[in-house]
């Protein structure tokens, strides 16, 4: 039995002539302690997906199951990383961090709940601002703070979602590596979509495709046997790393093309008529 399964998920937005399925016919199993990464363009339906296996969302047709019974909503057993932070804009990061606690272990002493923000404060290098606001941090410490939150609450299934993309180079590299150390640690179970393809090889150990909506389905899975720990330098200069890319890559520019072109087929002029003949030419004199 798989840890994760989504079984003919379909899901759409909107009404009437206006709904829209973002994703159609979505079939996925994800093992226990396994990481797996998606890709894809944006808009192709990558946040509904891990919002439907959050509980966020629930799907208009299949199931989404964890651990063999359906997902009816929100779980801290799913922590969830999002791209846009989502911190309380009135509470400093030790209580950010202390009230995702707090929800996960109730019966922990309170002196115990709050070692373990300072200890996971600490993990990501901002104890020196446990006592600021969000407003008071850089994007990159704001993320740092979402990354600790969800971490903090020990989920058994860590979701993101693109929780790195708006982050500089250097920020998004070590926090690569955190996020990699705390999997590693404790074998948790990992979703991370991603537009980044370097991103699922370095990270996951299976990347698969979403093709490009409306009625996104995913595509075929690339498994990723490079050694653990890996290294960003050095796969620069591993054949395999370098032919499982150039795969990847290939597959996502032939789906784009191809989304390319059917929107150029799918339009059609208008057919504009006037209703009127138009006035014989009469040539005019000013003599």
């Amino acid at each position: 039995m798989a840890y994760i399964e989504l079984r003919n998920v379909s899901k759409s937005f909107g009404v009437g002539k206006d709904r829209t399925q973002v994703l159609s016919n979505i079939n996925l199993e994800i093992e226990e302690g396994e990481f797996v990464a998606i890709v894809g363009f944006t808009g192709s339906g990558k946040t509904t997906l891990i919002n439907l296996i959050s509980g966020l969302l629930m799907p208009d047709e299949g199931e989404v199951l964890f651990k063999g019974e359906p997902v009816t909503g929100p779980d801290h057993e799913r922590g969830v990383i999002f791209q846009n932070y989502s911190l309380l804009p009135w509470l400093n990061v030790r209580n950010n961090v202390g009230m995702a606690v707090k929800e996960a272990f109730n019966k922990m002493s309170k002196k115990d709940r709050n070692r373990r923000v300072e200890d996971y404060v600490e993990m990501v290098n901002l104890s020196p601002a446990i006592g600021k606001l969000p407003k008071e941090l850089s994007g990159g410490m704001r993320q740092r703070v979402s990354v600790t939150r969800a971490l903090s609450m020990s989920p058994e299934v860590i979701l993101m979602d693109e929780p790195l993309s708006a982050l500089d180079a250097l920020t998004r590299g070590n926090l690569q590596q955190e996020i990699l150390k705390i999997w590693n640690k404790d074998k948790k179970t990992a979703l991370l979509i991603t537009n980044d393809v370097d991103e699922g090889i370095l990270m996951a150990d299976r990347i698969i495709p979403l093709k490009p909506g409306p009625k996104a389905t995913l595509g075929p899975e690339y498994k990723i046997n490079l050694e653990r720990p890996r290294d960003k330098t050095a796969l620069n200069h591993n054949e395999e790393y370098k032919q499982l890319r150039n795969s990847i890559m290939e597959y996502l520019i032939q789906i784009g093309e191809q989304r390319a072109s059917k929107k150029e087929n799918d339009y059609v002029l208008p057919d504009i008529k006037p209703k009127m003949k138009p006035a014989p030419f009469r040539r005019l004199s000013f003599s």
